[in-house]
């Protein structure tokens, strides 16, 4: 496992992170500045994995075709000028259209980066090095909350982090090298067309595709942990009338520990108890949190509840990401889009329920704590079917 070409995507998607964790304290408050209902925030949050599914699996197709430094660089830049744009806005509509781009443009990294990750792993370094790559997203995701929240403007931070996605595409552009030799690309897309829609990416997925339990585990997931995401600021406002600083101190909090359990355990972990065990625990550990989180009664246990959630859920994506990559014969690039895809999708539909729950005071972190119980039972029997190789 080469070290310094892990360390630089470490950092590509510790900044691409960077900069979606920043807009979360921010971003329903803001939104609701501009005269927005908790519905158009809801979209707001949804539009950005919106533009993932759509692009994901395409981004991830072409870098199993042309490598995985291009779509990667383009991801940078097309994530700079999407920041930038957001600290820009100024009324809903321009909100929406940055947060699309920002979409589009991550669209390119993430599945690039964790193929590049198996292209140069070994099957027994493949959950240390997808591990990382949690790891780094876990950092960025929980720093840029707690960097936006601190920091108390809507602008500057986006300023901030569209110059440092500036600097990790220079960075990349000088110092990464492609992985994809160019035999492997050939073989790996042959005859198959570079565009994948999403109502063929569902369909072959789910009728055709071993993986499909892998795929729905990336789903149901993040459907439920996006509706949390989305009602969260609104919950601890109406409640306690917590705002933006506390908020960024739990995902803080919550940042100390899943960081390093992913960055330096969680490839053991895979390695001595298996990718279908952890993605069990995580499940389980996301319902739980979930569901404590209305009996919460102070900070602290607010804290702690959020963080269970979290740290479930920041142990399903690189495990899950490694087993798929060990499993898959379409190509790293492409199976690792269609899980994205997934995962866009939870994001779409996540947020929308959630608020819809939240509009109608239901429980929403009951339903969704239910939701992945279910999920669990469910799934138990077809991932022990999935063969976990070395």
């Amino acid at each position: 496992m080469e070290k310094s070409r892990l360390l630089l995507l470490f950092l590509t998607l510790f900044f691409v992170m960077l900069g979606f964790g920043i807009i979360i304290p921010n971003l329903a408050y803001y939104a609701k500045d501009t005269g927005a209902t908790t519905t158009e925030i809801a979209i707001l949050m949804s539009i950005y994995s919106g533009m993932q599914l759509l692009f994901a699996p395409l981004w991830g197709r072409l870098s199993d075709k042309y490598g995985r430094k291009p779509a990667i660089l383009l991801g940078l830049l097309g994530n700079a000028a999407a920041l930038v744009g957001f600290g820009l806005a100024k009324d809903y509509v321009w909100l929406l259209i940055a947060r699309g781009a920002a979409g589009i443009a991550s669209a390119a990294v993430l599945p690039s980066v964790m193929a590049y990750v198996a292209d140069i792993t070994t099957s027994e370094e493949r959950g240390r090095g997808m591990g990382l790559m949690g790891a780094a997203m876990g950092l960025g995701f929980i720093l840029g909350p707690a960097i936006g929240g601190v920091m108390g403007s809507h602008n500057m931070p986006f300023f901030v982090a569209g110059g440092l996605s500036v600097l990790n595409f220079l960075f990349a552009l000088i110092m990464l090298p492609e992985s994809l030799q160019k035999d492997t690309a050939d073989e790996t897309v042959g005859d198959r067309h570079e565009w994948i829609s999403p109502r063929e990416i569902f369909r072959q997925t789910t009728l055709k595709s071993p993986l499909t339990p892998l795929f729905l585990v990336a789903f149901f997931s993040t459907f439920s942990f996006a509706g949390l995401e989305m009602t969260f600021p609104l919950f601890i406002e109406d409640r306690w009338n917590y705002g933006e600083k506390e908020m960024g101190w739990m995902f803080m909090f919550m940042g100390a520990i899943a960081v390093p359990l992913q960055g330096g355990l969680l490839g053991r972990l895979i390695n001595s108890l298996g990718e279908r065990r952890i993605i069990l625990i995580g499940l389980l550990l996301s319902a739980i949190g979930m569901a404590l989180l209305l009996s919460a009664y102070s900070f602290a246990t607010l804290t702690v509840y959020l963080t269970i959630a979290g740290v479930g859920n920041q142990l399903i994506r690189p495990t899950n990401a490694s087993w798929i990559s060990k499993q898959t014969r379409i190509g790293q690039g492409a199976a690792i889009g269609i899980m994205d895809a997934f995962l866009s999708l939870g994001r779409i539909l996540g947020p929308l329920l959630g608020g819809w729950l939240y509009a109608k005071e239901a429980y929403p972190y009951a339903v969704l704590a239910g939701i992945l119980f279910l999920t669990t039972l469910c799934l138990y029997i077809p991932l022990r079917r999935i063969k976990e190789r070395d």
